[in-house]
Parts: structure tokens; sequence; C-alpha cells
């Protein structure tokens, strides 16, 4: 007979209606102790590609799926978790996912601002670097300024990487966000699987040493380079296919259809590709976690009326500012960034 412990009651066990001879179902799982530990690089339709730790030197990437006492919880790209199973990474080895560790951050998105569906892109990475194009496309503010405020409000923190510098200058788009503080790096241009010209290999050794250390995650619309930028860090046989610019349109191919964590040279970094977008829905952001990337402007918010939007009358901010605690050009970018919550991309 199967034990349940001692105060189990008639809701620890569940029969399955209308089949006979089904055994009782406990609710008590299995802990699995002694499950692996690994992070998820890749999902694909159901399968989940997991790097697991052999010892403190090596790792292997073995396949798993998710087991079904995990019912409905997702597993995303950069998910700790614990699998158990055939875990030798062989051609036809299977293990099983069991477990979910706790997150410590999550980006999220929403395919428009009415979407109540919100999509998790990344799990526990720590960089959001975004890339856009300085001409061709031209670069939009506007989608820059969402993908600021979805790396505050996922607690990322951002880096900005302007690309085809060859053919507009960074300065316009640099003064814009330097009262926001972020790091940024600017590269020539995008095609870096094209001959090098002087000064290519640096450029690329400038991004790296932006990522080591760090989960990254790379955002950004299409035609942008970011997926070139990307073959370009990583060894090539890591490489994903890439896209030309539609010259009529400006737009770019998308060339990306799901998130992959790539390892950087070295094993001192890793960075996440993630499929291009034209939209970066807000709907899931809470106003007040943005101010959190504002250590400045935060002890300001004191004497902020109940459920203040900072962008009203009676805002103290204004106060704060005025007082000399802050620059007026942070106050003055914090709007912007809430502002853009409610305005069309």
């Amino acid at each position: 007979m199967r034990q349940y412990g001692k105060d189990a009651d008639e809701d620890d066990i569940r029969v399955r209606p209308g089949r006979r001879g089904s055994r009782p179902r406990s609710r008590n799982r299995p802990k699995h102790e002694d499950a692996d530990e690994g992070r998820v690089l890749t999902v694909d339709r159901g399968r989940f590609t997991v790097l697991v730790e052999e010892d403190s030197r090596r790792e292997r990437a073995i396949h798993a799926v998710k087991a079904r006492e995990l019912g409905r919880k997702g597993v995303v790209v950069g998910d700790r978790v614990a699998v158990v199973g055939d875990l030798s990474g062989e051609a036809g080895s299977l293990g099983r996912i069991v477990r979910v560790e706790d997150r410590s951050s999550v980006l999220r998105r929403t395919a428009d601002d009415d979407d109540p569906y919100e999509r998790i892109v990344v799990a526990n990475a720590d960089q959001l670097a975004i890339v856009t194009a300085l001409a061709d496309p031209e670069p939009r503010p506007r989608l820059i300024d969402r993908c600021l405020v979805a790396a505050y409000d996922a607690g990322m923190e951002p880096l900005l990487v302007l690309t085809k510098s060859d053919l507009a200058s960074a300065a316009p788009l640099l003064e814009t966000y330097a009262p926001l503080g972020i790091k940024h790096v600017v590269t020539r241009h995008d095609r870096f699987d094209e001959p090098a010209e002087p000064g290519d290999a640096d450029e690329v050794e400038q991004v790296r040493e932006l990522l080591r250390g760090r989960w990254t995650v790379f955002v950004g619309h299409s035609g942008v380079g970011k997926t070139t930028l990307v073959n370009a860090l990583v060894p090539e046989d890591r490489r994903r296919a890439t896209g030309r610019v539609n010259t009529v349109t400006g737009r770019g191919r998308h060339t990306t259809t799901s998130a992959m964590a790539l390892q950087l040279p070295g094993a001192d970094g890793w960075v996440v590709d993630t499929p291009g977008f034209r939209s970066f829905g807000l709907s899931h952001v809470d106003p007040s976690r943005v101010i959190h990337a504002f250590p400045d402007l935060g002890p300001g918010t004191a004497e902020c009326p109940r459920a203040c939007s900072h962008d009203e009358p009676d805002c103290a901010l204004d106060a704060w500012v005025a007082a000399g605690h802050a620059d007026p050009a942070r106050l003055a970018s914090l709007r912007r960034l809430l502002r853009t919550r409610e305005e069309s991309d």
C-alpha cells in the first residue's frame, strides 16, 4: 500500500475519473535532491538544451524535456534548472528538467501595449545590450527608450551598442542618452563577416570587453546588425544566419527565430541572441519600478502624492531637482522613459 504520511487526507490523493483500476496518485512529489544542476541554453518546441557541469573545469550540453510534475511552469533560456535521467549528452539521450530555481532577473515583453500576455525573453541575465544602427535603418529612440524601461524593470544594466557609424555620426544619439550614464560602444559598420578593415578587430574586442563575466542579452529590431555582431563575438561553429537590409524599405529580414545562449571564447561570458522585433510592449511594467534605476531621484519621491506617476503637477521631484539634489536632465530622461509606456513605438 502506498504511504502518504500521518497528516495526509483525501485531498492528498487524486483518482483519475473514468478509468477502472487507476491507482491513487499522491501530491507528494520527489525532491530530486541528487539532481544535477544546469542552465538552459536553447528552447525548441518542448525540447531544451541544458549545460550541465561535470566538474569545476568541464561542462557538457545535454537535451532534456520538462518533467510532468512541473505542470504549466515555463522554462526559458537562462533558467537555472535541476535535471535527472540520461545526462550523457550522447545522441538519442534525453534528460528531464524536474525543478526551476528562483530567478534573479526576468526580461519580459508584450507584443503590444494592449496585449495582456507577457512573454519572458530570458531569465537570470544581468546585462541588456540594445543594438541600434545609426543609419540604414534609421535609429528609433522610442524603441530604445522602451528597451531601457524593460531593462530597469528587470533589474538589468543596459548597454548601448551603436553600429554603422561609417554612415552617420553617433554624437546626437549619445547626447540624448548622456544624462542616463549608460555604457556604450560604437562600431563602424555591421558586416564583420566581410573582409576586415583597419580597426574592425579592435571594435569587436571593445564589445567583448564589456561582456566579460556576464550574461548579456542582445536585442534590436531587424537589420541593425545584431546577429552579425554576435557572430563576430563567438566561435565560427556557433554562427547564426544573417540577412541584408532591404535598400528600398530600410527594413531587415528576421534571421533569428528563437533565443539562444552562446559562450564567449575563454568561457568568460555568455551572449543571448534574440529574434529581431518591430515593437516592444510594456503593458506588464509597473512605472513605480522604473524609478529604482534613478537612485539620485529616488529619495525625492518620498513627498510625492499616493500613486504619483512622477509626471504630474504635484510630483515632488520638481522641488527635489530645484533644490539641487539632482540634475534636471535626469528628471527629463526619467519622464521621457515613463511616457514611452503610453505612446506608440
